[in-house]
């Protein structure tokens, strides 16, 4: 990638993220990486799809089978062939970025090395490396000029550590990454300090500190331009500087507030020191005291090595007691010592130093290369300065264990049985696993599954579907993927790729949407019940929702995640033990009133969403109209006679402008084009300022073009504007194509466009008696209200058009079918984004909004979510490890939910919440994942049913409803009526239904209403 220039169909979702300053400085830099085991791989795979100039790793071990179960780009031909890791890994590692160049060096790296060559490196990355190499590395980073960006990272077992050194100063760029907030101002008190006030329910989300800058304010214009660091006195209101002085004349109306990003200075130790006086982030509140724990566990162990020559042997009593007390001895050291050592955790990392876990590689692989670009880019908060975390939670019942169990056997799944003991390695090869979704967190998922030998035995078996194709834009993330896959289904190629990692897995690639149109066929409740657990991996809600409610009625376990940039989450739902996925619902985005958004807009963001709106109606739902309207509706002549007969027909008067409009020819379309500029961006504004003029007041004497409300100005249109002539060009070959019009790169030449406006006669605006929505509680209407004159016009339209076509039955061209626009906003050779930029900015213009780039209007208009590899690896290397807790069957407490955001950074793990438990009456009680059975038989009537719920409850039954049909209302005329029929009958079951789910309401006695979980009926 050139330094300057940043591929967007690649890095697209990444730019979001890191913002293209950050992705320049990564371009131009080069990271040195020691160690290709399974972290050091995971770290490589981050950084090369980030996009850094070159990655060199540096490795001097031969490949092992016991690699293969971590290191996830070795083969059994390099264990047999005694390869080199760092060199059987450069060439895999080279194909996720053509941007990236990697290198290998397979020297040894020791306290004797002349590390001179690592002065050509902007960050050095440590793996699998002992404490005195860390040292003697660090400590050469440190007396470069500028100091060479320092971590070291590691994975004993199931517990692992992360260090990083940025030098003595280093600054921060940008704390969290967030876009500045802004604040619509409704008042500022003139006071020492000044006490600005938001409009009226609308929070500021400003914090303490923050500076802040400030424009459009009339009356206190003294503030304009300038920086006052802020406190905040409440969500609505804070104190900024010294307004009382003659400087600053009495505030009147308007004004904005924006966040201003400022430059941080942080200050590192080194490792030598942090060793005695550790800088511990805590992820784990309930567990406070185990960071410090595992810190002194990490240092007895290099120190046990160090002296042994060896890690502690395999869950050896022994060993573990004298890394205990080693690590009691590293604890007197201390500046500050740890009260009281955790011996349990102490002694689980003797029992699996020898091991490595591979989902907690993928997870700090994840962070440690996100704290790798910090160090390149200054982008985000760095880690200051040690992580550790473990999960030691898998191990436990293993207590009274046979250690054979534990010991290796020379084959790929060594490391992982060292952790976890070979009967729980067998579960995991004998699992039956269903994966909803195949992108970036599938992707990881998948990569883990072939690492831990899930699904590789004959039981076993993987599920996975995903209906979309590959895109370029998925590379950046999606690692199993590469070029010569675009276009390819994700499922299928993600199967495949899963295979080359591990060719026992039993993996099954599919297209369906898990949705109600597949609920009766591809997965039914029988599918469901033959999975022991479900793995979302989708980017939205509803889908997510479905797919809970599905895990809910079949009692099965559920793992949910996603990501958002650098922020992710991992929600572990287990039947009868926790709540589910839906039972907390975030807050509904806040809807933009449809009067701001049609004529009132405030900030950029509207403007690209009238943009994006305007596309989908202009090029998509009106010609999707025209198209219905003529399949309906063949013969015009007859459209005509029932038009001017005083009949409707839905659609006819937009139908008829469109067919009026509709041009022949390359030059209509920049004709139309150029009329909707002036329609959008002149007349719109000089109509808005006919009704309202400027000095329009309110009933209470406020003016009523005050903030948020911005008066419009008309735009003149100018050949000379690039951003003027972008509109109609874009316009122009999107109507071409709508309408069937071809055109050829001749034609958007400048000097031809300028031909033809030229010759396009522009109407004068005619002020019009429409009525213009103010109030911002009224939704968009329905549908215009037609007239009977409108319908007339109507009929004279398409009159007037068939009196100028040829032909008796095909009425001329203009009759013809359009082809409606798929909006896409990936490919820029369509022009939609380009529409909507301009004409966003274009609108912007018109009210005095600062414009938006290509780049964020993309963002908006496409819904994209930002996403970034680092955050997804972490992700999943978390899912996974919950998901063999899962296989365990743990305890509630051992299950860890996370929230996680890597640019602060923070990783916060909590157990999940515990289902909520419905008491009905003394002895009787549901949650969310019962259902109440009723067994019937076919001559079961429901009057039947209902005394069953009396007999065995003392229920009233006052409705009973199966899907959207009411079975039983007794208030309802005729459904008593019902009583003496079957069930059978009065459901209607589909041949070979066995039960159906029924929403059964009840009453007691006293004609209290009872809840009730769903009622399962069997018909036989």
């Amino acid at each position: 990638m050139a330094t300057d220039e940043i591929d967007d169909s690649l890095y697209s979702r990444q730019r979001y993220v890191l913002g293209d300053s950050a992705m320049q400085r990564m371009a131009k830099s080069s990271v040195l990486l020691y160690g290709m085991g399974g972290l050091g791989v995971e770290i490589a795979k981050n950084i090369v799809l980030a996009g850094i100039k070159s990655l060199t790793i540096q490795d001097s071990q031969a490949a092992t089978f016991q690699d293969l179960g971590s290191n996830f780009f070795l083969r059994a031909d390099d264990v047999n062939n005694k390869r080199n890791r760092a060199e059987a890994c450069t060439a895999k590692l080279a194909e996720l970025n053509p941007y990236v160049t990697v290198r290998n060096i397979t020297n040894t790296l020791d306290t004797s090395t002349d590390l001179e060559y690592l002065k050509e490196f902007q960050c050095v990355i440590l793996t699998e490396t002992s404490l005195t190499v860390q040292l003697h590395v660090n400590a050469f980073c440190r007396e470069q000029n500028p100091p060479i960006k320092f971590i070291s990272a590691d994975v004993f077992g199931v517990f692992c550590s992360l260090f990083c050194d940025f030098g003595d100063i280093f600054e921060v760029m940008d704390l969290n990454g967030e876009e500045p907030k802004e604040s619509f101002i409704a008042d500022i008190e003139k006071a020492d300090p000044g006490v600005v006030t938001c409009l009226e329910n609308r929070m500021h989300g400003f914090e303490d500190g923050d500076t802040v800058t400030f424009r459009e304010i009339k009356g206190m214009t003294a503030l304009n331009g300038n920086m006052c660091k802020i406190r905040v006195l409440t969500p609505y209101a804070y104190s900024i500087c010294d307004t009382s002085t003659d400087q600053f004349a009495p505030y009147e109306h308007d004004g904005i507030a924006t966040q201003v990003k400022v430059t941080a200075s942080t200050h590192f130790e080194s490792l030598k020191k942090q060793l005695h006086a550790p800088a511990l982030l805590t992820p784990d509140l309930s567990r406070f005291e185990a960071p410090g724990s595992i810190h002194l566990g990490i240092c007895a162990l290099h120190k046990f090595r160090e002296l042994h020559g060896r890690f502690p042997n395999i869950r050896c009593n022994k060993d573990a007691a004298l890394l205990e007390q080693l690590a009691e001895d590293v604890n007197s050291q201390m500046e500050q010592r740890v009260d009281s050592i955790d011996k349990n955790l102490i002694r689980n990392l003797s029992y699996t130093s020898q091991g490595c876990f591979p989902p907690l590689c993928a997870a700090l692989g994840g962070i440690a290369a996100q704290e790798g670009l910090k160090a390149l880019t200054g982008k985000f908060t760095p880690l200051k300065q040690w992580l550790h975390f473990d999960a030691s939670e898998v191990l436990s019942g293993f207590e009274n264990s046979d250690v054979q169990c534990f010991l290796p056997r020379q084959n790929r799944y060594d490391a992982l049985r060292i952790c976890i003991g070979e009967e729980l390695c067998q579960q995991l090869c004998n699992l039956r696993i269903f994966m909803v979704g195949c992108g970036a967190i599938g992707c990881e998922m998948i990569k883990n599954y072939a690492m831990i030998g899930i699904s590789t035995a004959e039981k076993g078996q993987i599920t996975i579907t995903d209906n979309d194709l590959i895109e370029k834009s998925n590379l950046n993330r999606q690692f199993l993927f590469r070029p010569h896959h675009i276009q390819k289904p994700k499922s299928t190629t993600a199967a495949q790729s899963a295979l080359e990692i591990n060719p026992d897995l039993q993996i099954e690639a599919q297209q369906y949407k898990v949705c109600p149109q597949t609920e009766n066929s591809a997965y039914n409740d029988a599918f469901f019940t033959s999975q022991d657990l479900i793995v979302n991996a989708l980017d939205n809600v509803e889908a997510r929702r479905y797919v809970d409610s599905r895990c809910v009625v079949n009692q099965r376990a559920l793992l949910e995640s996603g990501t958002m940039g650098a922020k992710g989450h991992v929600q572990v739902i287990v039947p009868h033990l926790t709540e589910s996925y839906s039972t907390q619902r975030d807050p509904p985005d806040e809807d933009v009133p449809y009067c701001t958004l049609k004529s009132f807009p405030a900030t950029v963001e509207h403007c690209i969403q009238w943009a994006r709106d305007k596309f989908e109606s202009q090029f998509s739902q009106k010609p999707s109209l025209f198209n219905k309207f003529w399949s309906s509706h063949q013969s015009p002549l007859h459209v005509v006679e029932i038009l001017q007969n005083g009949g409707t027909l839905d659609g006819s008067v937009q139908v008829s402008r469109l067919l009026e409009r509709r041009p022949s020819d390359w030059d209509g379309c920049v004709a139309l084009a150029r009329l909707k500029f002036e329609k959008y961006f002149n007349h719109k504004a000089k109509q808005l300022l006919h009704a309202f003029p400027a000095d329009t007041k309110l009933k209470d004497g406020s003016l009523f073009w005050q903030s948020p409300k911005r008066p419009p100005t008309p735009v003149v249109f100018n050949q000379k504007d690039v951003t003027h002539m972008s509109f109609v060009v874009t316009t122009a070959r999107i109507l071409a194509e709508m309408f069937g019009v071809n055109w050829n790169s001749q034609d958007l030449l400048p000097e031809r466009i300028a031909q033809i406006l030229a010759a396009v006669k522009v109407p004068e605006f005619r002020p019009s008696s429409k009525v213009i929505i103010t109030d911002e509680s009224v939704d968009k209407p329905e549908e215009d209200t037609v007239t009977g004159d409108e319908l007339e016009d109507a009929a004279v339209r398409i009159q007037r058009v068939m009196g100028n076509s040829a032909g008796d039955q095909a009425m001329g061209w203009r009759f013809n079918h359009l082809k409606p626009a798929d909006f896409e906003k990936d490919d820029d050779s369509n022009g939609h984004i380009d529409f909507i930029t301009a004409a966003s900015n274009l609108r912007a213009e018109m009210y005095s909004i600062d414009p938006a780039d290509r780049l964020k209007t993309k963002r908006i208009a496409g819904r994209i979510v930002p996403a970034i590899a680092t955050t997804t690896a972490a992700v999943a290397g978390l899912v996974t490890i919950e998901l063999i807790k899962i296989v365990k069957k743990s305890p509630i407490e051992h299950y860890k939910n996370c929230f996680l955001n890597l640019a602060l950074p923070v990783l916060v793990f909590s157990e999940p919440g515990a289902v909520e438990r419905t008491v009905v009456k003394d002895g009787l009680s549901f949650t969310l994942w019962d259902k109440w059975e009723v067994r019937g038989h076919k001559d079961f009537t429901l009057q039947d049913f209902l005394n069953y719920f009396k007999g065995k409850h003392g229920f009233e039954v006052t409705m009973v409803v199966h899907g959207v049909r009411m079975i039983y209302v007794p208030v309802m005329p005729g459904h008593r009526k019902r009583l003496p029929q079957t069930l059978l009958k009065l459901i209607k079951p589909s041949q070979g239904k066995k039960y159906v789910d029924l929403v059964v309401s009840f009453e007691s006695d006293n004609s209290e209403d009872i809840p009730g979980p769903p009622v399962r009926y069997y018909f036989s």
